[in-house]
Order: C-alpha cells, then structure tokens, then sequence
C-alpha cells in the first residue's frame, strides 16, 4: 500500500511537468526512455501519465491469437490508471486499435493509449475524451492483418523498452518512459532543470541579457553528470 500511494503521488508531480523536462531528467541519468515519431492524433489531446499496461501485436503468422481480444485482454488486465502500450513496431500499413477497444478502455478506467503504429476512429476518441497518441491514422480494420503476441509483458515504443508498471508520459511533445524504480530520480532532475528553465524566462522578462541568463545557469552543461546550477 504504501508503495501504491507513493506511485501516485510521483504520478502527480510528473503530470505537473513536460516530457520535455522528463526527457532532460532521462538525459541526465544516461537513460534512453524518449522514442520518436509519436505524437497526439487528435487535436487538443489532453496529457496523460500513468502506469504501462503492455500488448504486443507482430504479423499474421507469427502468432496465432486474436489481435482484437488479444487487445481486451490487455486492457482487462491492466488498472484504473494505466496508460495501454501498444507494440506494433512501428507498422504504418496496419491497424493497432479502434473505437471498441478504446470504449473497453475508457470503461475500465485506463487513461490513454500509445503506439507505435498507426489506428483508426480517431472521431471516437474525441467523443470519448480518450487521449490517443501514435505514428498516424488508418481507416482499415485490424482484423486478420496482424496478431496478438502477448501481454503484460516487456515490448518496445520505437526501440524504447516498456515493462509493465514503467511509467508513460504524453504530450503535446511526445512520449516518454521511465523505468519504474528509477521514477523519483528522473522526476528529482525534471523538476530542477524546469525551475532553472523558469528562472531564465523571469530574468530575461526583468530586462537581463539573454546570454548572460544562460550562461550564469550553465545551461548547457545541464545534462552533464554534477550539474549545479
């Protein structure tokens, strides 16, 4: 239970952040946790934070359960909280979701849906306020064109392990994932590069050079092991 509550709690702060300022966080610790190529895929798509709930889907052939229950199942087993991951490897030519799975996901309390791939009922996310971020859009079923390899098991966002529990963040920016035992290490230097970050904006607004704003901070060295500001 505590550890419960203190997931929460850094869950908080993290949906106070950027994954710009989370991605910095990762910089500092050595830590790849920033794929590219995915984004919001519709407009005003609200952040979400939360816990990985994981589904991996490969091509006909190399599987043989159901890509579509294979998706309940992971939603199902996944908790109020959680953001599904979908793992599709980045497969631009074939659905990885939809309006049925997103309404299961919404009923069961998950947050949001990320993958690395492309999806279709982009209109039924926007009724159903589900933030959904990806590579693009499809309008083609998911049916008999790819197949369900597992879930709740360790897959990948763009090259980016994802285990079930790590924590997701999207945005506007992108996504970020942070492994689960290193979440308050991540968020401690998030935090502070956002503050040096706000205290350059308010000295440049008092009339301070701009250079010397920045120079004074360090800021880039900020990454770098040590940095003080």
């Amino acid at each position: 239970m505590a550890a419960e509550t203190e997931t929460k709690r850094l869950i908080a702060e993290y949906r106070m952040l950027s994954t710009a300022n989370v991605s910095d966080g990762l910089d500092r610790l050595g830590i790849k946790g920033a794929p590219h190529g995915i984004g919001p895929l519709w407009d005003a798509c609200p952040k979400i934070v939360g816990p990985a709930a994981t589904l991996k889907l490969v091509p006909v052939g190399e599987a043989t359960e159901s890509p579509v229950l294979g998706t309940l199942e992971a939603v199902k087993r996944g908790r109020p909280g959680d953001v599904l991951v979908i793992d599709q490897a980045g497969r631009m030519n074939v659905n990885s979701y939809g309006g049925v799975a997103g309404f299961t996901t919404r009923q069961f309390g998950l947050v949001g849906c990320v993958i690395d791939g492309v999806t279709r009922d982009i209109d039924e996310y926007k009724q159903l306020g589900l933030p959904v971020f990806g590579r693009g859009f499809i309008q083609q079923s998911i049916r008999n064109r790819c197949a369900c390899a597992g879930y709740a098991i360790e897959v990948q966002l763009g090259g980016v392990p994802v285990r079930p529990g790590d924590l997701v963040m999207a945005d506007e920016n992108g996504v970020c994932v942070v492994p689960r035992d290193k979440m308050a290490e991540v968020l401690k230097f998030a935090n502070l590069f956002k503050s040096v970050e706000d205290a350059i904006v308010e000295a440049v607004r008092s009339g301070v050079d701009p250079v010397q704003a920045h120079d004074r901070v360090r800021y880039d060295l900020m990454t770098r092991a040590g940095y003080k500001p």
